[in-house]
């Protein structure tokens, strides 16, 4: 199974943990590529977290920015790559002031071109309460966008809830 699959739900939904066994049953080699940077304890904590739960057969790369270049630096016919998540990189381009439609058209141009099996996770903003100030509603609706740009050129797209994924296309 190879190609390009998007992982989507809430907050806690259990999506990563999806994606990491999807990852896990499609190549012996594994890349997980990481957008979260450590700014807290809390943040350094679930970053402890989630790195205790791959085993030796996962390399890291820490990449918070320039995702599409590391998902093309890694990403082979015998490998799985993982990028978790969308949502922080999202988010890490709108702090340092980047032009977000540019970087996700580049990311979405990138990605019809990659061999192998790629992941990547992301969180769906679009079922909760419309926020409450403008970033918050900058920061929804380009996660939306980005969401669509990419689930459109996925070969499968998986909702997860309650840790029970539902495919939604593929």
């Amino acid at each position: 199974m190879m190609g390009r699959t998007l992982v989507i739900g809430g907050a806690r939904s259990g999506k990563s943990a999806y994606a990491k066994a999807l990852a896990e049953s499609v190549a012996e080699h594994r890349v997980f590529i990481a957008t979260a940077e450590p700014i807290d304890l809390e943040m350094e904590e679930r970053i402890a977290r989630h790195r205790a739960d791959r085993d030796r057969t996962w390399s890291t790369v820490e990449e918070p920015v320039e995702l599409i270049d590391a998902i093309a630096a890694h990403a082979s016919s015998d490998r799985s790559v993982l990028v978790d998540c969308l949502t922080l990189w999202l988010s890490n381009l709108l702090h340092r002031g980047r032009d977000v439609e540019s970087a996700a058209g580049g990311l979405v141009s990138g990605l019809t071109s990659l061999q192998g099996h790629v992941i990547l996770v992301s969180n769906e903003v679009g079922l909760g309460l419309v926020p409450d100030n403008p970033a918050g509603r900058v920061f929804r609706d380009a996660q939306g966008r980005l969401n669509q740009d990419v689930a459109a050129v996925c070969d499968r797209v998986y909702l997860v809830t309650a840790g029970l994924p539902l495919l939604l296309k593929g």
